[in-house]
């Protein structure tokens, strides 16, 4: 079990229509919808870190998504039927499929639905072997490598609402910014930093957390613990 830099949070997925996309994860993943908006949507779960938040952004799906989710179904068909639409339902045992923005998924046929419908949340990139101890130093959990077909994951990350944290190996580079990504909190930010996080937004009059990439330009939000943030203005003074 490695030592953890920081929490996992929460995750966010961007949305063209966050009202549509909200119900479709609501129903897929088992959440609730706690709060709804053209702006924002907000859906909740037994956990604070299963919540999800869905957040409107203008850009709508334009190439393959290199952070998707991996979910839990008794058939593809209930996910068919909440708007979902096939992409490939042949090749392998799970099956391969767009929400209704477009966004690619995974579903996986089980006998018995888990009550924590997400599975898995996984990262395309160049390099899985670095990406999975990089991220296993900064959320913590058990860690492997598959040398044999080149993927990495994590497990057991704490408070995580999924089963793991899966990366695989793809030759295309990233281009676009990820439409999901994952928040985690944490006292400071020079570990993260000292670790390899590049910071991309700091705190500003439009948000009050940090907005960083791993090293390979995957996007994710930082929140510094409450009373960190209180001495930092102190100081400030």
């Amino acid at each position: 079990m490695t030592a953890a830099i920081a929490t996992f949070k929460d995750l966010s997925i961007d949305a063209v229509d966050p009202p549509l996309l909200g119900p479709f994860w609501a129903a897929a993943l088992g959440l609730e919808i706690r709060e709804s908006s053209p702006e924002m949507v907000q859906l909740t779960g037994p956990t604070p870190q299963s919540t999800i938040w869905l957040a409107r952004v203008p850009e709508p799906v334009t190439v393959k998504q290199r952070v998707h989710l991996d979910v839990h179904v008794a058939d593809v068909d209930d996910v068919l039927d909440l708007g979902a639409t096939p992409l490939d339902l042949e090749s392998f045992r799970w099956k391969v499929l767009r929400d209704p923005e477009g966004g690619e998924f995974c579903a996986f046929p089980r006998d018995e639905v888990p009550e924590t419908r997400l599975y898995e949340v996984v990262v395309d990139c160049a390099d899985p072997a670095r990406l999975t101890q990089w991220w296993a130093g900064v959320l913590g959990g058990r860690w492997e490598y598959d040398e044999e077909h080149g993927w990495g994951g994590i497990e057991d990350i704490p408070g995580a609402p999924f089963a793991h944290l899966v990366f695989v190996p793809v030759p295309e580079p990233k281009t676009v910014k990820n439409r999901i990504h994952w928040d985690l909190e944490l006292p400071g930010l020079d570990p993260l930093i000292e670790h390899g996080a590049s910071v991309l937004r700091l705190p500003d009059d439009e948000i009050r957390w940090t907005v960083l990439a791993d090293p390979e330009g995957n996007e994710f939000c930082a929140f510094v613990e409450e009373a960190q943030r209180v001495d930092v203005v102190s100081d400030s003074r």
